[in-house]
């Protein structure tokens, strides 16, 4: 079985913790799944343009996008004019509907809303842990 390639879409400011979880999954030799990484100090810019050209190649290559669902989902991002959405991670979803990836999110808790982008489609995990994903990803 081919090795899964998930991005993954989260809240660099408030839910990076998760993040490195999942580089603990990773870490883990029975799991074929690779986590991309897109987080600011991984893209080394600023410039709205590039972020967007870098994160669109690694939404590309991915075979998943797995979405981290936060408290500040929906928080504006100082730059959301530039981007076109309200925040990067709002960008991130769209673009991954538009390359035609396989959407999995996970809400960190239930009280937290829901993008509108995260429609019909998109295979939810109950809990963030790892044999709910190796489940969905069909590990």
């Amino acid at each position: 079985m081919a090795k899964k390639r998930v991005v993954v879409s989260f809240d660099f400011d408030n839910d990076r913790h998760y993040r490195a979880l999942l580089n603990a999954f990773a870490g883990n030799p029975n799991i074929d799944i690779d986590f991309a990484d897109m987080t600011p100090s991984e893209i080394q810019s600023d410039q709205v343009d590039r972020i967007k050209a870098v994160l669109t190649t690694k939404i590309s290559q991915a075979t998943h996008m797995l979405v981290i669902v936060g408290e500040h989902i929906n928080a504006p991002h100082r730059n959301r004019a530039k981007i076109g959405e309200i925040n990067w991670q709002l960008w991130e979803i769209k673009k991954a509907v538009e390359l035609r990836k396989p959407i999995i999110a996970v809400k960190l808790d239930r009280s937290y809303s829901t993008p509108a982008l995260l429609g019909q489609g998109v295979t939810w995990i109950h809990s963030f842990n790892r044999s709910a994903l190796e489940e969905v990803l069909g590990n």
